[in-house]
């Protein structure tokens, strides 16, 4: 087989491919049998019809296709590997010749990872939040855990910002009640920012007892963005009373029995927070760093299939959101064209990003070991609350043990850029990435790209998967 390639642009190539007839061999031979065991011939059992017999019968053009969709593929497969090039799109493949006997001749057009050189990453000067942990910082996570044991006290005075109400809804369109638009009993947190607009501003004020109606613009259900009236039933106004800081609340909220106890483990989280999140920082700022030193062109088809992808992932949330649309971006203080615009710039910077792990992995030889494999499966399978096993079979069965493998190696990588960094803290400090592995695993961190990579990849696992705002 002969391979020549044709530059079409920057990302994309043109391939004409040479196949002696000798190379289609175990196609035709393939395709033979495969249209004998389709085709019915008096005096032949099915699969035993004769290739004499079957081209007499049916022509040599039938088993010449046949061999084609089998061989094609194959060998258009070959052809990426033996001129070193990597496609990010499906081909379009033409047959432009074919000398039965004697050789075919194909071409394939494909969008491809475009070539460039990734600058030295060694030394980048990298800057990160201090991991000091502050008074501030205790008091803002001792706030947080008293919110979630406060407690709600009725009280006899209008509703503001912060009380609890328990309301009744109703929606009426023109003085008829909306079956669908009614809800009993609900408890609500006045200026927590409900997306049926108004709702907010009509309760401050009322008191148990009390009707209002106002008039919005409806979110969901059939009539969702018509204009109605809603019928608001205040039952019971409720106040959020927090514990005091005190060794009960100590006792309460954790398995401490002294407030200082709390406060200690509260710092050492912190600390510990603040060391990982030191770790995150320098892998993404030295990755953005080298991002900002390379001009990559990024081929079409790629950018839209990102783009496409993020378009259906954001209507599959509005359809499980069970709002217009309108209200589903109001909620997410953007808009339709602001989130479309962003996945723009969002896939460009992905897709870059992609391109220069995946350089930085072959560089340094990165790879996957079984075990990290077992970590990463067993993790994920932690988020979405299944088994193992059972993401394990899913991923195997569904081809996708590739892509997992695939997102492991990056990690890695981005753990390379992030160790040969030089990183200081906001206050001017060293930071020493490879203390803060071996403080957070346990352990000391072997003495190479691979093992360091790989700690790395762990060591900010939990803070990589923590939710994004």
């Amino acid at each position: 087989m002969k391979t020549a390639v044709e530059e079409l642009s920057p990302t994309r190539v043109k391939l004409t491919v040479e196949v002696p007839f000798d190379e289609l061999r175990p196609s035709l031979d393939a395709a033979y049998k495969k249209v004998a065991q389709q085709v019915r011939v008096p005096g032949f059992r099915p699969g035993k019809v004769p290739a004499r017999i079957i081209e007499q019968r049916f022509g040599r053009a039938v088993v010449l296709e046949e061999t084609l969709n089998d061989a094609v593929p194959k060998l258009y497969g070959q052809a990426v590997d033996e001129v070193d090039v990597f496609p990010v799109s499906q081909p379009d493949i033409e047959v432009t010749k074919i000398d039965d006997g004697e050789q075919i001749e194909f071409t394939a057009e494909v969008d491809i990872r475009p070539n460039f050189d990734v600058p030295d990453y060694k030394g980048v000067e990298i800057t990160v939040d201090s991991a000091e942990v502050t008074d501030a910082d205790v008091d803002a996570q001792l706030d947080a855990l008293r919110q979630r044991f406060a407690t709600l006290t009725g009280v006899e005075r209008p509703a503001t910002s912060g009380d609890f109400v328990v309301m009744d809804l109703r929606a009426e369109i023109d003085g008829k009640n909306i079956e669908e638009q009614q809800a009993s009993e609900v408890s609500y947190e006045v200026g927590a920012g409900s997306v049926l607009q108004g709702l907010d501003a009509a309760l401050e004020g009322m008191s148990a007892g009390e009707e209002k109606t106002f008039r919005t613009e409806l979110v969901g259900g059939e009539n969702a963005g018509e204009e109605a009236d809603v019928i608001i039933n205040v039952k019971s106004v409720k106040e959020k009373v927090l514990p005091e800081l005190e060794d009960e609340f100590a006792q309460l909220a954790s398995e401490f029995d002294t407030l200082e106890e709390l406060k200690a483990s509260i710092r050492e989280q912190s600390r510990r927070n603040k060391l990982i999140d030191q770790v995150v920082q320098a892998r993404d700022k030295a990755l953005d760093a080298l991002l900002e030193q390379i001009d990559i062109p990024i081929p079409d088809s790629a950018l839209k299939a990102e783009v496409d992808a993020r378009k259906h992932n954001l209507e599959h949330q509005i359809a499980e959101s069970g709002l217009s649309r309108d209200a589903f971006f109001r909620l997410y203080q953007t808009t339709e064209d602001e989130r479309f615009a962003e996945f723009e710039t969002s896939s460009r910077k992905a897709i870059k990003v992609g391109f220069v792990l995946d350089k930085i992995v072959k560089a340094e030889e990165l790879g996957v070991s079984e075990q990290e494999l077992t970590n990463f499966v067993v993790r994920r399978a932690m988020e979405m609350g299944v088994q193992p096993n059972q993401l394990a079979q899913h991923l195997a069965d569904n081809d996708q043990l590739t892509l997992a493998m695939v997102e492991i190696v990056r990690d890695k990588a981005k753990a390379v850029l992030g160790d040969s960094a030089k990183v200081v803290d906001s206050d001017g400090n060293e930071v020493d990435l490879k203390a803060i592995y071996t403080e957070i695993n346990g352990e000391p961190v072997e003495e190479d790209a691979e093992a360091d990579s790989a700690e790395a990849a762990e060591a900010t696992a939990e803070a990589e998967d923590k939710p994004q705002a």
